[in-house]
């Protein structure tokens, strides 16, 4: 295996990590900030300003590649500047991109499936949209193997409650009934590697946990954790939150990840927040 990740972000380093035992090599783009890389790890410089000649040099003999760069006003980068050197690369057998939950929109609180509807209600993610539907369309083109992954909110270690809390940043934000699906970044490593050893008749698959949960609740769970008072209870409306944030909050459902688990038999290392946070902690 040789794998390309397009944005080596949180996630995909944390894929790179998960397959670096069995990978002959990695290469990742970064857009010319990242510290050092990790070991085995190959960097290029990518702002995605323009196709890049660097990049198409370390192309050569991938088998796999992974795309978590968020698109642009244009669609997605990688499509635009380096779709036709993928489908000309005969090495290449399966691509993954990363992108979010939030393509479904609101569904008012209901458990939903990878069958929902699609009604995003931001630009944000109708841009995730039209990139899912660009990749799909790639594969039918080429005959390459593309897999969908929507991911829910994204936490791990440097990255969650706990962390915020410690810092002094955490905020008790309550609105009734609300909740929001997660994933624990080891697990979405753990799916995608795990979707890539299993060639299934399904292109998309929904990378969440098995238990959307009010976000004060998660708040009051990580407090205990640490021993702590949890911060006083904002209501929603007093949040004055930022119009991204306010997005996040627009949006209610109960996501399934019943096809991770029936199809792919992945069995997620952190179930629940619960597991979550408790491993973040003894870290």
């Amino acid at each position: 295996m040789k794998l390309f990740c397009f944005g080596l972000g949180y996630s995909a380093q944390e894929l790179a990590r998960k397959l670096s035992g069995r990978a002959d090599h990695v290469v990742g783009t970064h857009t010319g900030s990242a510290g050092a890389p990790m070991r085995g790890l190959t960097l290029v410089t990518y702002r995605g300003d323009g196709p890049s000649q660097d990049v198409r040099a370390h192309l050569d003999g991938v088998t796999h590649v992974l795309v978590s760069i968020p698109p642009d006003l244009e669609g997605d980068i990688v499509l635009r500047q380096h779709g036709l050197d993928l489908a000309q690369l005969p090495s290449l057998e399966w691509v993954g991109y990363l992108s979010t939950i939030g393509v479904y929109g609101d569904a008012k609180g209901t458990w939903i499936d990878e069958t929902h509807a699609l009604r995003p209600k931001s630009e944000r993610s109708l841009r995730r949209v039209h990139t899912e539907n660009a990749w799909l369309k790639f594969a039918d083109e080429t005959g390459k193997r593309v897999e969908i992954f929507r991911l829910s909110g994204i936490y791990g270690p440097g990255r969650s409650v706990i962390d915020n809390l410690r810092a002094g940043t955490a905020r008790r934000i309550v609105k009734s009934g609300q909740v929001f699906n997660r994933i624990h970044v080891e697990d979405i490593a753990r799916v995608v590697a795990k979707a890539i050893d299993t060639p299934t008749e399904h292109r998309i698959y929904n990378v969440t946990d098995d238990e959307p949960a009010p976000p004060e609740d998660v708040m009051v769970f990580a407090a205990g954790l640490l021993g702590i008072e949890p911060p006083p209870a904002i209501p929603f409306e007093q949040a004055e939150l930022s119009p991204m944030a306010a997005s996040f909050w627009a949006e209610n459902k109960r996501v399934r990840n019943d096809r991770i688990r029936n199809v792919l038999r992945a069995d997620l290392l952190y179930p629940t927040y619960r597991e979550g946070l408790q491993a973040i902690l003894n870290d």
